[in-house]
């Protein structure tokens, strides 16, 4: 029982059955799936609400009231006000309708403001779109370079295995040395070591992927390779142009700053007039009979101007004008760092294209290389250490080669994402 529950443990963690995945499916399923992504959504539904509560302010307000009230004989109000009315016993019921006349376009200006608002909302939830299809991106090539380095490791196993075979049958025919067994050996356990990192990386990676689509339980993935994209056609400049246009990051701080313009501009009307008129119309069926009559009515226009208020309006206005100024400067900083990233992905991707072509010739030279070692081993010209070190060789350039390769489509693939290039 106890070798039993020894040998589950490992046969439980692999008993996920592999999901098939291209990256199209990939990102489709992390805009479904992906926490991040509906929360943004539902921030840009939350913020288009505020644009409609200014809006109420255009609209007619109505109040519907009932009062009573029991006064003592020849009650006044006293204290507490300058006026003097006099309270009468009664009891009754209206509606009072308040409209706003003009104050001068503030209003109008909080409505730009908090239709900016929205839309750099809107754009930031693009942002988030965008970082979460690069991290699938990032996570679906680090796992097509995981499964192909796992197919490689496997692959040189399989090739020491060979070779440690057939050294052992050399030695026992006296042909060999125990060295040469040892040395072979060795070389195969480095390579059963790589096969162990590469699938470390692999089920790493398949985390990650998992992560970025939005699933939270262990899945393992089947990933399919994606064709070599075609040669780049786009130079640098026009790539940052594109970038600087049309990533969201950009757009968002492009919106705040309209925003905080909108705003200055209303807090600089704080000090102008709001006009608004005013009606009321009600019934008192309960009242002093010579003094209220029974059906109210009235109709007014109210008029307020700010005359002071201790430098308040002027503080809020210089608050305003300055983070407009402070928006300019964001927006100048993001443009500098989508510019710089820009570049240093587009720099790698060039880097990684100049890898796959050496890596390519090195695989060649390194092949030819093992394929001498081993005639010259077999006709007992060249030593266990010199196969060794070509074994080591090839592996290394088959490595190089895969990880250039991915690393080549990621990059391409990032760069297509950053600067809203459709190939």
């Amino acid at each position: 029982m106890k070798f039993s529950f020894l040998f589950l443990l490992p046969l439980c963690a692999q008993n996920v059955v592999p999901l098939r995945l291209t990256l199209d499916q990939a990102q489709q399923m992390a805009m479904k799936n992906n926490p991040s992504v509906e929360a943004a959504r539902l921030s840009v539904l939350t913020v288009g609400e505020s644009a409609k509560q200014i809006h109420s302010v255009r609209l007619p307000l109505v109040n519907g009231s009932v009062t009573g009230a029991a006064a003592a004989p020849d009650t006044r109000l006293a204290a507490g006000a300058l006026n003097n009315p006099v309270i009468y016993s009664r009891a009754a019921t209206g509606v009072s309708v308040s409209q706003l006349i003009t104050d001068f376009g503030r209003t109008s200006l909080l409505e730009q403001t908090a239709a900016s608002r929205t839309l750099a909302e809107s754009a930031s939830a693009n942002a988030t779109r965008l970082a979460t299809s690069v991290a699938v991106r990032q996570a679906y090539f680090a796992g097509l370079r995981a499964q192909a380095l796992v197919q490689v490791t496997q692959q040189t196993v399989i090739a020491r295995q060979l070779v440690v075979d057939q050294v052992k049958a050399l030695a026992e025919s006296k042909l060999r040395s125990g060295l040469d067994v040892s040395f072979a050996e060795v070389a195969l356990s480095e390579g059963k070591l790589l096969v162990a990192t590469a699938r470390n990386q692999r089920q790493s990676a398949d985390a990650d992927l998992a992560r970025a689509i939005g699933f939270t339980e262990v899945r393992a993935f089947e990933l399919v390779e994606e064709p070599m994209p075609d040669e780049l056609k786009a130079s640098l400049p026009e790539l940052l142009r594109s970038a600087i246009a049309n990533r969201p990051e950009i757009v968002v701080r492009r919106r705040e700053t309209e925003a905080a313009r909108s705003y200055a501009a209303a807090e600089s009307r704080l000090n102008r007039p709001t006009i608004s008129a005013i009606g009321a119309v009600g019934v008192t069926p309960v009242r002093v009979e010579k003094l209220i009559h029974p059906y109210y009515s009235a109709a007014g226009i109210n008029v307020s101007v700010p005359l002071f208020n201790g430098g308040l309006f002027a503080s809020r206005r210089v608050e305003a004008e300055t983070r407009v100024l402070q928006s300019e400067q964001r927006v100048k900083e993001m443009e500098s760092r989508v510019a710089n990233e820009v570049q240093q992905v587009y720099l790698q991707m060039e880097n990684a294209r100049e890898r796959l072509t050496l890596t390519k010739l090195l695989l060649e030279h390194s092949s030819q290389a093992l394929e001498l070692s081993q005639a010259r081993y077999d006709l007992g010209l060249g030593s266990i250490v010199e196969l060794s070190q070509s074994q080591l060789a090839k592996t290394t350039a088959e490595i190089q080669i895969t990880s250039a390769r991915f690393e080549y489509q990621l990059q391409r693939s990032l760069l297509e994402s950053l600067t809203e290039l459709r190939p």
